[in-house]
């Protein structure tokens, strides 16, 4: 049987584990696909991506090179949600902007299927991404919640074996100065 190949949207090394395993296991060809012009600062994104190099290597998974950090664009697009807590309209519109810049590069790249790995997160609303996945790629988008069949537990397992850095906030500088505001307001 031909392996269909997927562009797995990548948002970090750790969510990145199951997924590719999962998907491995139903005899898919996975292809990285790391954009997050929403994670913020710099330095933070350096790290992810850093956590994304080492799980490519350890699983032997390649990637679509020359993916700029730029995020101006992403700015522009949430300015006037940025006051919005973390799974609101924000949220919403920074998942169509990365899911449609994976389904750019499925399409033109000859993929079969494109999906992320947003969905493995107990913090994230999979069928919101499902449903924008959809919307943009139609039969093309692989319709899988991967914190399903015990995805998040393995990703995590999967990471603290591998020593990954892993965050502790979504990303963008909202999500972090909202993740601050609640340590600082905890007794």
């Amino acid at each position: 049987m031909e392996r269909k190949k997927v562009l797995l949207h990548i948002c970090c090394g750790v969510c990145a584990l199951s997924c590719i395993e999962r998907l491995e296991k139903e005899n898919f060809t996975v292809k990285g696909f790391f954009f997050n012009p929403n994670i913020h600062p710099y330095k933070e994104y350096q790290r992810r991506e850093q956590a994304w190099q080492k799980v490519k290597e350890v699983m032997n998974v390649d990637d679509i090179e020359g993916i700029d950090y730029n995020p101006r664009k992403w700015f522009e697009m949430v300015k006037e949600y940025k006051n919005e807590k973390e799974g609101g309209r924000r949220c919403r519109v920074c998942f169509e902007f990365r899911l449609k810049e994976c389904f750019k590069f499925a399409t033109q790249l000859g993929f079969d299927y494109f999906t992320t790995t947003l969905t493995i997160s107990p913090h994230k609303n999979s069928r919101v991404i499902i449903e924008r996945g959809k919307k943009i790629g139609k039969e093309y988008f692989l319709d899988i919640d991967f914190k399903k069949k015990n995805g998040f537990k393995r990703t995590m397992e999967l990471a603290k074996k591998l020593n990954l850095y892993r965050q502790n906030y979504c990303g963008c500088v909202y999500s972090l100065l909202e993740r601050r505001r609640k340590i600082e307001s905890s007794p």
